[in-house]
């Protein structure tokens, strides 16, 4: 079982990246996979998370209306489209996938797989 995130990078207020969590393993149909970041000294945050199975999406109060998530079953790779970045949003962004869900649409993070994380840097 394999996720693998890449994308990150630096990006000054206001600009866009976008992010990829390629999959590899497991039934990609099957699970619910989620973005989640981590800022030095605060608590892993759920960013946005989708049913691979039915398209259903979630966001974060912080990122809705900004963060755009979706995937390609055939490339079994789920995308984070990060327009309109803010300084807040620094941090390492992981990707998770699990079968069973914690909230909403999001993996439980407890079992789930997890990649290895990409930085992601906003500068004021």
């Amino acid at each position: 079982v394999q996720l693998v995130e890449s994308g990150g990078g630096l990006a000054q207020a206001g600009e866009s990246l976008r992010l990829s969590c390629e999959a590899s393993g497991f039934t990609f149909d099957d699970h619910f996979i989620g973005w989640f970041r981590q800022a030095p000294g605060k608590e892993r945050e759920g960013v946005s998370c989708i049913s691979s199975n039915d398209g259903a999406t979630y966001y974060g109060d912080t990122v809705k209306g900004r963060f755009t998530i979706s995937s390609d079953a055939a490339k079994k790779t789920v995308y984070l489209e990060m327009n309109a970045l803010k300084p807040e949003d620094t941090g390492v962004y992981y990707c998770a996938a699990d079968t069973a869900l914690d909230y909403s649409v999001c993996p439980r993070s407890d079992r789930a797989y997890w990649g290895q994380g990409t930085q992601v840097t906003v500068s004021s």
